[in-house]
């Protein structure tokens, strides 16, 4: 593999013209694509397979003009002290704003809260109802301006109301994160030196992320994508194209000013570096398509969508990037006054911080090893309190209006207004006696709080009751709630010749957090199981993968830990992590495909440079010194770089995108800085000549991909023992 990419690159310096005008026209043809074949994004919830969802395309077929998957909302009106909502004034404010709701666009219904009874029993607090005939993706700007001046209207005879619901929420997009993009600028032109060294990774960074992003964007003519997806493929794809075009340009840079040629300089980095940047990238890939194993059509589409788009990554660091190399010639040796590059002096033998460390670690690799594993844990003791689960309005900041509009209904009413469950009953004739033995059932049960008649379709076939539980939709009890209608309602105990099914947002909800529970086991398997075997493949060893593994699975434990102080026990609060009391379902699967990934490169790329030196003659422990030593100063500014990328999250309005920021941010530090940095070179040194051990039936078996550049080098010493024979004075 070496010797191919070797080839590519010194081909894309050499023709860099051409391969510059090819990746214009993929640029040109994907921004066409993005905006002739775009459409809206879908946050569809979509879990096949479960209860919840069969129940819920019974009522979408049976019930087609309740728009189950429409986007809602709820206003909550609240007297001043003194007052109620039936009020003549009061009351009349509310039926104005009703009315307005009704008469806007794209309203499939509005539930009057004096008509429904929704009013709570000391006349303080009334609901509204908002049912639309359309996502919340697809609601026109008219349409949420009429739902924000109907509250603006009540609020003028002086009642107080906040809004809830889908409709309220606002679109994840694109902000405050691109913070990173200039925290990775000024890591690059410390790291380098140079503007123009610098550059280069952050174009090519941005190229990809444009190219994949487009791409993305054009898929969506074809299938359903949630929002989020694009800003997981751009967080992802941003992190890792610079961090691949950083160690590449890096290794470029040392060749060139060893005195190589160009073209040469670009065709060894391609051929060293590009082969490590190939395997990081695959077992990016790996996870992230590995997502599908899930089931859930949202993850396995925002897995490959990002997995796309670090692929694009891989290809235009390989292609694109020698090609600008072959622009900016020997420019790219320049540095700015008072910075200067050491990864570009292949002479400087100075004692550096990063020698410094590697003698230090592998000289006690017990003390480090030992103080490694232990700081670990105690970052990951409070994970045994973790508690999973998707966040309710409850858990908002408490100045939104989400939270106040939550607290106000749970004053009023109850914590299970917020969260009400749905129990369809679907027999093959009438089901309206077995509709009435399930209601009655349903009001014997433990932690119902209200269980309202049931509603038939037009065919007399399907009967919808709505269950009020008497806690809050995301708190365990109505989770055993859900549990015992299913076991003991829909069970044995069921209406003879009908189905009983329950569905609803909080039934939804939990089916989800216990498919995802249910798959992590499998996905890890198929994750590290695959990535165990390429990187057994790239390294000819069995201690690397192994020991990267467990160091991943410490990593994680120490990322989830951290998760539990920030935002189930409120640590961070007082510098901008809102405590939201649970850890979202969904972060498991998701922060373990990507971290797994990411934590892949950075042992990719060290290693490779030990495995480098150990090839080339260096004994094992010197071989860890001396890879350490010209890969750590690299990985730290890619470690950075992502920290920032990712960190920029956290500053987002979403709360799944905060956590997810919070989580990769938390994880590549520790992953980068103690288990690659520190608990790396402690065990390989610790193994020695053992760390690059095979058992000569595998090694024989798998092939030899070359990941240190052997052949590589073994190929150039022959070309030059030639010229020195042809040319006796040539150097």
């Amino acid at each position: 593999m070496a010797t191919l990419l070797y080839r590519i690159g010194r081909f894309s310096y050499r023709s860099r013209r051409l391969v510059g005008a090819v990746w214009l026209a993929v640029i040109a043809l994907a921004g066409v694509a993005a905006a002739t074949l775009s459409s809206p994004t879908s946050d569809s919830f979509a879990i096949p397979g479960t209860e919840s969802q069969e129940a819920f395309d019974l009522l979408q077929e049976r019930f087609p003009g309740s728009s189950p998957d429409g986007a809602a909302a709820r206003l909550v009106f609240a007297a001043p002290d003194g007052g109620t909502v039936t009020d003549p004034a009061h009351q009349q404010a509310i039926v104005d704003a009703v009315t307005e709701i009704d008469a806007g666009p794209q309203v499939a219904e509005v539930v009057d809260p004096f008509a429904a009874g929704l009013v709570s029993e000391d006349g303080r607090i009334a609901l509204a109802e908002v049912t639309y005939a359309v996502d919340f993706l697809s609601l026109e700007p008219e349409t949420r301006e009429t739902l924000e001046d109907a509250a603006d209207l009540a609020r003028e005879s002086g009642l107080r109301v906040e809004l809830a619901g889908t409709a309220v929420e606002p679109e994840p997009e694109l902000g405050s994160e691109l913070l990173g993009i200039a925290v990775a600028a000024l890591v690059l032109v410390i790291t380098f030196g140079s503007l123009i060294a610098a550059g280069m990774p952050l174009l090519t960074g941005i190229v990809g992320v444009g190219v994949g992003v487009a791409l993305v964007t054009a898929a969506t003519a074809f299938v359903d994508l949630s929002t989020i997806t694009p800003i997981l493929a751009t967080m992802l794809g941003l992190a890792v194209g610079i961090d691949y075009a950083l160690f590449i340009a890096s290794r470029y840079r040392h060749e060139l000013a060893s005195g190589v040629p160009g073209d040469e300089a670009a065709g060894r980095a391609i051929g060293t570096a590009g082969t490590a940047v190939v395997f990081a990238g695959l077992t990016v890939v790996i996870a992230l398509a590995g997502l599908a194993v899930v089931g859930i059509p949202m993850l396995t589409e925002m897995g490959l969508a990002a997995a796309v788009t670090v692929a694009i990554a891989v290809v235009i660091a390989l292609t694109l990037l020698p090609a600008l190399f072959g622009f900016a010639g020997r420019r790219m040796l320049s540095t700015l006054p008072g910075l200067r590059s050491r990864a570009a002096d292949p002479e400087d033998d100075a004692p550096r911080l990063s020698r410094r460390w590697a003698g230090l670690v592998t000289r006690h690799p017990v003390v480090a090893l030992t103080a490694s594993i232990a700081g670990l844990a105690v970052l990951a003791l409070p994970m045994l309190d973790v508690r999973f689960g998707l966040p309710d309005e409850g858990t908002y900041p408490a100045d939104t209006t989400q939270r106040q509009a939550y607290d106000l209904t749970v004053e009023g009413f109850g914590p299970g207004f917020n969260g009400p469950l749905l129990v369809v009953v679907d027999g093959a004739g009438s089901v309206e006696s077995a509709a009435a033995d399930v209601t009655e059932g349903l009001r014997g049960l433990d932690g119902v709080a209200l269980v309202t008649p049931p509603e038939l379709d037009p065919a007399g076939r399907t009967a919808v009751v709505t269950v009020v539980p008497a806690s809050g939709p995301s708190s365990p009890e109505t989770e055993r709630l859900v549990e015992a209608i299913r076991s003991e309602l829909a069970g044995a105990d069921a209406p003879a010749g009908a189905a009983v099914l329950v569905t609803g947002t909080t039934a939804l909800f939990i089916d989800f957090s216990e498919r995802m529970s249910q798959a992590l086991l499998p996905y890890l398997l198929v994750v590290v199981g695959l990535s165990f075997v390429l990187l057994m493949l790239a390294f000819r060893s069995l201690v690397v993968p192994l020991k990267a593994a467990l160091g991943f699975l410490l990593t994680m434990a120490a990322t989830f830990g951290a998760m539990v102080a920030a935002f189930q026990w409120g640590w961070l609060t007082g510098v901008g992590v809102d405590e939201v009391g649970m850890i979202n379902s969904m972060l498991p699967i998701v922060v373990v495909g990507i971290v797994f990934g990411l934590a892949m490169d950075y042992e990719v790329f060290l290693v490779t440079r030990m495995r480098e030196a150990y090839a080339h003659g260096e004994p094992a422990v010197g071989a860890v010194t001396t890879g350490f030593g010209h890969g750590a100063r690299v990985v730290t500014a890619a470690a950075i770089i992502m920290i920032s990328v990712f960190g920029g999250f956290i500053l987002n309005e979403a709360a799944d995108v905060r956590q997810i920021g919070f989580a990769l941010a938390v994880a590549i530090a520790v992953d980068a800085f103690v288990v690659r940095m520190t608990m790396v070179p402690a065990v390989l040194a610790l193994v020695g000549d053992r760390a690059w051990w095979l058992p000569r039936w595998l090694d024989r078996l798998l092939p030899d991909v070359d990941i240190e550049g052997a052949r590589l080098t073994g190929a150039q010493e022959d070309q030059n023992r030639q010229r020195v024979a042809v040319n006796p004075s040539a150097p």
